[in-house]
């Protein structure tokens, strides 16, 4: 035999040898694609968890600096949650409609410092909690599918409904009353990750409010401020 032809074969046997262990790594690298039918449905449904950071957008009442009582006025947002239920109806393969119908409870505080002590403080803290009812409609914009992930962006309306709203109570109290009604614009992001049983996504999105909702009082507390219009910031998490 001649001396080319073995070495022609060693060769070709280390190269088998040292590609094995490559093919070994492309094979384990193959992603298994979880639930590959799943966005060929028109409609799903699933539910959210999230956490809101509920504020203001103040702006004060143009003699706000005139005032006699009040030096200082800040907004203050505080933590709640929300509960939600997701609709979902499928337009095209980048294009999504959601109606997701939430609960949510929230906290905001307006502090004022003031020119004399208030009992033992000169500030005094005016806590406005709200439970609201939820009707956002939004338009999601998803990129393409890549293994078992996709990004996504949403845009959207949002009507609220304040359960507890004290605009119509009277009492002794100085309360900063806010309408029942709210309604503004909603933009957000998320990734959707496709699991073996479901689909889950983490997602941030803030909603401005467009009407004041303050409700005109002669209050002290009322008659520095002109306008207050929500600000809410969102992280949550979808199941469907």
């Amino acid at each position: 035999m001649k001396p080319t032809l073995n070495i022609q074969k060693w060769l070709i046997a280390i190269a088998m040898i040292v590609s094995l262990p490559v093919t070994q790594l492309h094979a384990q690298r193959i992603v298994v694609k979880n639930q590959e039918k799943y966005d060929k449905q028109w409609i799903h449904f699933g539910f959210l968890l999230g956490m809101n950071k509920t504020d203001f957008r103040v702006q004060r009442a143009d003699d706000f600096y005139k005032s006699d009582s009040v030096m200082v006025l800040t907004a203050d947002g505080q933590t709640g949650f929300n509960l939600g239920i997701i609709s979902n109806l499928r337009i095209n393969n980048n294009l999504d409609l959601r109606f997701v119908p939430a609960l949510a409870f929230s906290q905001r505080n307006i502090n004022y410092k003031m020119t004399v002590p208030v009992g033992p403080s000169t500030t005094v803290t005016k806590k406005i909690e709200s439970t609201f009812i939820e009707f956002p409609l939004q338009l999601k914009f998803k990129s393409n599918r890549v293994n078992n992930y996709r990004f996504y962006v949403l845009g959207g309306a949002k009507y609220m409904i304040d359960l507890v709203s004290q605009a119509a109570v009277e009492n002794d109290e100085e309360l900063v009353k806010l309408s029942k009604n709210d309604y503004g614009y909603e933009i957000g992001f998320g990734m959707d990750l496709y699991l073996p049983l479901f689909k889950f996504a983490p997602e941030i999105k803030m909603f401005q409010g467009i009407p004041n909702v303050l409700t005109a009082d002669p209050a002290t507390y009322s008659t520095t401020l002109n306008s207050l219009k929500s600000r809410i910031f969102t992280v949550s998490l979808t199941f469907e």
